[in-house]
């Protein structure tokens, strides 16, 4: 069974594969990114794999990097890792790094919340 450390990077290893990244998660488990509004969350694998599906439409290139952990538990682990990828529609480098908070429970992903720089997203994805 995966701990949290182990599915935080595993994720981040696949999330170019959306359905691999979503069988990650419990059935009732929750990706959310509260700093860009309330209602940017997916609930469980089908959402989950939308919803990542939908990005990578948006930033085809999108995959995380320089990743590094802060705490680090058998249920919780807490740490920032980065993308820098071109978003087609604007022509612009998303350049970003993220801030993600994961809780374990089964060897599943129960909570994947994230925060992020929301400046820089809405530079990315607006065209001048």
């Amino acid at each position: 069974m995966k701990n949290a450390t182990q599915l935080l990077n595993a994720y981040l290893d696949n999330i170019q594969d959306p359905a691999a990244a979503a069988a990650l998660f419990a059935d009732d488990g929750v990706l959310e990114l509260p700093t860009l509004g309330a209602n940017v969350r997916a609930v469980g694998p089908v959402a989950i794999e939308a919803f990542i599906g939908g990005l990578l439409k948006k930033v085809p290139d999108f995959r995380f990097k320089d990743v590094q952990l802060f705490i680090e538990t058998e249920d919780k682990v807490f740490g920032e890792y980065s993308v820098e990828a071109l978003v087609p529609s604007t022509g612009k480098i998303y350049k970003q790094t993220y801030a993600g908070m994961l809780a374990a429970e089964n060897g599943k992903i129960k909570h994947l919340r994230e925060a992020l720089d929301t400046l820089a997203a809405t530079k990315a994805f607006t065209p001048d």
